[in-house]
């Protein structure tokens, strides 16, 4: 039983690192901008907090930094495509380029740094609990925030008039802009807030997944993360559910391996890939659901007056 229980935290852990950059992709989405950079954003941000703390010892000051380059990033590509009316898809692959090969040359110094003594998180009496206490209780700070964060985002999007605008923009940019909303401005609000978000991602990669850098470390999770925006049909609620489910799958491969089954671990490490394939290819099944929850707008540039 404790094996089940150290399995459901490492999931925790692991879909904390998709669940935080899906909600900011989302949030972008609802706004009307698909970012494909989001590889790139992870990349930056994980160097970016690795690299504080290594000359700060301070976990939260990496965070913020993370976040700052995940939000700098995330305005550039922000004014290219709502400003300049740029191709989404195509900036967003320049983006996930450029921080591929940016993270790599930043952190080639930061290959064999080391970070300094970390606190062990556990929530008093809670953690003590058998079995319950290691799966959800001692978990990092960030963990809990995410959930939170998830929940926040039902209530802001649904239940206020800011959400209420923000989506308006995402599904019909000309009336928004209409009734007098600076449509560019929000979009661009939205962008920056989500690539915050992937900074945080990123960040949280970096220091509290795999406490290390290495280039490419990110290895993929924020194509993941993208894909999970759809397989969720852009909800908050369904992008923590879809978030823990590949999370799950991913720490999968480390459990069968510690149980000594006996697979090719090339065919373990490529199941949360192969998941991904496959959910999305179930949902491209029925393309009215896709259809019905997708921001009408998404991917297409807004030209005011027009």
């Amino acid at each position: 039983m404790e094996s089940y229980a150290l399995l459901f935290a490492s999931m925790l852990n692991a879909g904390t690192v998709l669940a935080i950059a899906s909600l900011g992709l989302l949030i972008n989405e609802k706004a009307g901008v698909v970012n494909l950079g989001a590889e790139g954003l992870l990349l930056c941000s994980a160097i970016a907090g690795f690299a504080v703390v290594v000359h700060t010892g301070s976990d939260w000051i990496g965070f913020l930094a993370g976040m700052g380059a995940g939000a700098v990033l995330a305005a550039i590509f922000g004014v290219l495509v709502i400003w300049l009316n740029t191709n989404q898809y195509a900036t967003g692959l320049a983006l996930a380029l450029f921080g591929a090969g940016f993270s790599a040359f930043v952190g080639a110094g930061y290959v064999q740094a080391k970070l300094p003594e970390r606190p062990h998180f556990s929530i008093p009496v809670l953690g003590d609990i058998p079995l319950i206490g290691p799966a959800l209780f001692r978990q990092h700070p960030l963990v809990y925030v995410t959930i939170a964060l998830a929940f926040g985002l039902i209530w802001f999007l649904y239940r206020t008039r800011a959400g209420l605008v923000l989506r308006s923009v995402g599904e019909s940019p000309d009336s928004a802009h209409a009734l007098g909303y600076p449509v560019r401005r929000i979009r661009l609000a939205a962008v920056v807030a989500g690539g915050a978000l992937c900074g945080m991602s990123g960040a949280y990669i970096s220091l509290v997944y795999t406490p290390l850098w290495v280039e490419g470390m990110v290895a993929g999770k924020g194509w993941i993360a993208l894909a999970l925006t759809t397989f969720a049909t852009w909800r908050p609620a369904r992008v923590l559910l879809g978030a823990y489910l590949f999370g799950g799958v991913t720490m999968l491969q480390f459990y069968l391996q510690s149980r000594g089954v006996e697979m090719p671990s090339q065919f373990l490490a490529m199941t949360p890939y192969l998941a991904t394939v496959v959910v999305l290819a179930l949902i491209s099944r029925n393309p009215a659901w896709i259809r019905i929850n997708m921001p009408a707008s998404l991917g297409k540039p807004f030209y005011p007056g027009s």
